[in-house]
């Protein structure tokens, strides 16, 4: 079946010059598009009421709740909810409603020229990872691997305010809250801000859009994944080259990564295993992405600095996320 949009098969360049979206403010509207997996109404009504109390007018499509197997619907729907908020000028940005799995069915049918042309707050983490990277990468915009409508929105504590605040006011610059990051290698670095979820940018690998790591704070989070497939994700990365050029490491919280049973080893030392061979700084446990709550956001193509010694890691945004 024919859909709308331009073949992402393209050529493509890493070229681009960064773009930046209009910053949020009170009484903007917010779009709550699902990209993934079918999500449940009274997740999406109170994360849409969290919104409103925040001073946004949240608003989706009159099928958002549509299923499809395990999809939020068919790909037609989800292609076309998120032109039609991207195309919007009385939307101000685009909120995921979950992850799950089916972002990257939207990938070859992408206009990335039309991004450009209306850039707007895109935000989300999980299998989304995949819209973000390709979005940024071939049009330059920021995006925003942050908190979600019907998981972070909807849970009280799920939101950690600080970032999302400072990342989509048009903050100068700002600290990432960084409490209880452990670092695992000592070091400071400067670089571009990128990453998401593990499983989503090993999955990029020999596609068209595969990601681009040169330069990088690369930011690596996942789930319920056991160590020894962290390990295999890790080294996959490393054989295909996408460690090389990194300045440096931040891994997420890692929530419900361990091997069932019980294991006598720690993630941490199969991460500097894997990664033995590369002399810049890495931490641990920053809480983005599936995390235990307080989720941050963190923008996505921003230069960044990280800073880890002895038991303190810093994490501080060097420019505006938004404009």
């Amino acid at each position: 079946m024919a859909l709308p949009g331009s073949s992402a098969r393209e050529s493509f360049s890493t070229n681009v010059s960064t773009i930046k979206a209009r910053a949020l403010r009170p009484g903007d509207k917010i779009g709550i598009i699902a990209p993934a997996s079918n999500i449940k109404r009274e997740l999406l009504e109170t994360g849409a009421a969290r919104l409103r109390a925040m001073g946004y007018e949240p608003v989706y499509s009159a099928d958002i709740l549509s299923t499809d197997l395990y999809f939020a619907g068919p790909l037609e729907r989800r292609l076309r909810e998120f032109d039609d908020m991207l195309e919007r000028d009385d939307i101000a940005a685009l909120l995921c409603a979950r992850g799950g799995y089916g972002s990257n069915y939207l990938l070859e049918w992408l206009d990335f020229e039309r991004i450009r042309q209306h850039p707007k707050i895109i935000m989300g983490y999980s299998d989304n990872t995949s819209l973000l990277t390709a979005i940024t990468d071939r049009t330059g915009l920021i995006t925003f691997h942050g908190p979600m409508i019907t998981k972070d929105f909807a849970s009280p504590e799920g939101v950690e305010l600080s970032s999302w605040s400072s990342a989509i006011s048009a903050a100068a610059a700002w600290s990432i809250p960084a409490t209880g990051v452990e670092v695992l290698r000592e070091g400071s670095a400067q670089g571009c801000l990128y990453g998401g979820c593990l499983s989503m940018l090993v999955a990029s690998l020999g596609t068209p859009f595969e990601i681009q790591t040169t330069d990088t704070l690369l930011f690596l989070e996942d789930i319920a994944a056991k160590p020894y497939q962290i390990d295999r994700m890790l080294m996959q990365l490393r054989l295909a080259g996408k460690l090389d050029r990194v300045r440096g490491i931040i891994f997420g919280e890692m929530l419900d990564c361990i091997q069932p049973g019980g294991q006598d080893y720690t993630l941490q030392q199969i991460i500097l295993r894997v990664l033995e061979r590369y002399d810049l700084p890495i931490v641990y446990g920053l809480k983005s992405g599936h995390v235990s709550g307080s989720n941050i956001t963190l923008p996505l193509g921003v230069q960044a600095e990280l800073k880890a010694s002895g038991d303190i890691a810093e994490l501080t945004i060097l420019e505006s996320a938004t404009i």
